[in-house]
């Protein structure tokens, strides 16, 4: 496997990094543009094996530690969207990319879609994953009860509270590897909290920010997916977002949750690699034509029985 390379770059003094895996494709050639890969509010630039393993064959994987995240500087204070545009815009310039492809999950699906908007010339598709879309007053408020638990001292009943309300619990609904991922998730906020200095600032950040998905994207080749029990917002919601981004394609994935990367990561990780490659989606999937139409992936090979 090729050497990792690590940058350092600032924007407006704030220090931040990007990791670039150099792809493995014979012949000198990549497949595609560079793809650039921006995760949830804790997830930094070694987070993502599975997206090198997919990719890495076929183009240059980069990842980040944008500001507010892993070892980058802490956020100014005020309103971050532009400048975390800005600083996307850096790792495209130092890369020397007239265009990437991007890819967002979650908290990083903003950052992504801002960018879009903002940049399309220099986006050549964009894949976005459990876009929050709607956050309702029942998510606000355990929200709410996860940040009085940090402010008081209590790391271990933020990171169970924040982790729960972040995926589907409810029995009646099949999720896969559900308890993994749940065990994860938990202990990935507890390390965050412990070992970062700015972990809990980035959280109340992802918590209290109100990102802006409106307006629409017309001019970049889009895929939007969802867990078919994504609780944070709904895949009606999210289909509906996938609707205002034109010729764009929305996908569900059974049996997961908003942690749908946990939980089907290496499907995941083939959807975003054949999209990003111009393959078609793995066999046994299905489609239809135009904008926003739902499907269902297959279900990963070892999975238990249930719903087809």
């Amino acid at each position: 496997m090729p050497e990792e390379i690590i940058r350092t770059l600032s924007v407006d003094g704030v220090r931040y990094g990007y990791r670039v895996l150099p792809h493995s494709r014979p012949g000198g050639a990549p497949a595609t543009e560079p793809t650039l890969i921006l995760g949830g509010a804790l997830q930094g630039m070694f987070g993502w094996p599975q997206m090198d393993d997919h990719l890495g064959p076929a183009a240059d994987v980069v990842t980040a530690d944008l500001p507010g995240m892993g070892s980058a500087d802490p956020l100014p204070p005020g309103p971050s969207a532009d400048l975390l545009r800005r600083a996307v815009l850096g790792i495209a310039d130092d890369l020397g990319a007239p265009r990437l492809n991007v890819f967002g999950f979650s908290y990083g699906t903003a950052i992504a879609f801002g960018f879009a908007r903002r940049h399309r010339e220099r986006v050549a598709r964009l894949a976005l994953g459990g876009v929050p879309v709607h956050i309702d007053a029942a998510q606000v408020a355990c929200w709410e009860r996860a940040r009085q638990q940090l402010a008081a001292g209590d790391r271990e009943g933020f990171a169970a509270t924040a982790a729960d309300a972040l995926m589907c619990l409810d029995p009646e609904r099949p999720v896969h590897r559900r308890e993994l991922a749940l065990r994860y998730v938990r202990r990935s906020f507890l390390h965050a909290l412990t070992h970062s200095p700015h972990a809990a600032d980035s959280l109340y950040r992802a918590l209290a920010d109100r990102p802006d998905f409106t307006g629409g994207l017309t001019g970049v080749p889009a895929l939007v997916f969802a867990g078919e029990h994504d609780t944070v917002t709904s895949p009606a919601r999210q289909r509906e977002f996938a609707a205002t981004i034109e010729g764009s394609r929305f996908l569900t994935i059974e049996e997961s949750d908003h942690w749908v990367v946990l939980e089907r990561a290496d499907e995941v990780a083939s959807l975003v690699s054949r999209f990003f490659t111009g393959r078609e989606p793995a066999a046994g999937a299905t489609d239809a034509p135009g904008p926003a139409d739902a499907v269902t992936l297959p279900r990963q090979a070892g999975a238990p029985a249930g719903r087809t």
